[in-house]
This record gives structure tokens, sequence and C-alpha cells, in this order.
């Protein structure tokens, strides 16, 4: 048993090294159908069970209306639509990350939150440019984490609402 114990702290101690000299990004990961997204862990403020919202009239498909959290009014993303597949027919299941970007809030209804990673920064790399549904001004970066791809939100990008209908 102390063996274990002995093999894991070496990699816990590297890890923490490199947590607090800044050289890595730590992210959930969350999932609509089969794909895995990445939001920066210092953006989330908490992760709540969806709840029914109060729609509003005139806003972009993907908002699904607002909900009351301790007193804040908060609008929530569709995630789902807000790339433009569709919406989501939420059930108990899915849940809504509350996201925080300067002094807005959000809430993202997402199919679920699958994982905490710790990322090397220096193994994020670049959106390519393609053809494809999701507009990669929502997206900052992809990484690779044990064979499978994770694209890293960019939150502050899902508050734009110019143009959108």
């Amino acid at each position: 048993m102390n063996t274990n114990t002995a093999a894991i702290e070496p990699i816990e101690e590297a890890e923490s090294a490199l947590v607090k000299s800044g050289e890595t990004i730590q992210l959930i990961t969350v999932t609509i159908g089969d794909e895995e997204y990445g939001v920066d862990i210092m953006e989330v403020r908490e992760i709540k069970a969806w709840t029914e919202t109060t729609t509003l009239p005139n806003t972009p498909k993907f908002v699904r209306g607002v909900i009351n959290l301790r007193g804040a009014v908060l609008p929530i993303y569709d995630l789902r639509a807000r790339f433009g597949l569709g919406l989501t027919e939420p059930t108990k299941l899915h849940v809504v990350v509350i996201v925080a970007v300067e002094d807005k809030s959000i809430g993202i209804l997402v199919d679920a939150v699958s994982d905490i990673l710790i990322i090397p920064k220096d193994e994020i790399r670049a959106v390519p440019e393609m053809e494809r549904s999701i507009d990669e001004a929502y997206l900052s970066g992809l990484v690779t984490v044990e064979g499978r791809m994770v694209a890293l939100l960019a939150v502050e990008k899902l508050f734009e609402l110019e143009n959108e209908t």
C-alpha cells in the first residue's frame, strides 16, 4: 500500500508544480451528443441540474430563457442550439453550467459534465480553418486527451448577441 502512495506522490507533486507555475490550464469538460468541450475552470461558477426557464420574447433561438439563481436573473443558452445543431430536448439528466466572464454570467445547457482535466498549455492547438457546423469563433483551441479530442470553448464569445436571431 505504501508503494502505491509513493508512486502517486511524485506525479501529484509534478502536476501541482505545473499548476502553481501557470503552465497548465484546468478544464471542466462537457458533452453535447458525442462531442466534448472544455471550459476553463476559472470561468465556472456553478453546475446545477436542469430546471425550466422563463422564456422571453424576441430572443435568439439559442436563448432558452432565464432563471432566478439566488436573486440573480441569468440567461440560459442552449449550447447545442448556439452551435446550430437544433434545440436540446432537456431531461432531468441535463445540466446547466453557470459561467462568468468579466461582469456577466450565463448558464449553458449541456448534456452532461464529464471530467476535470489539467492540460499543459503547450499542448493546446489552434482550431484549423475548415467547413463545420460550429463557428470557430466559439472555440479557442483543441487538445488531445487520452486519444480523444476536446474543443476548448471561448466562453466570452457565447455572450455576443449581435446579428443573432
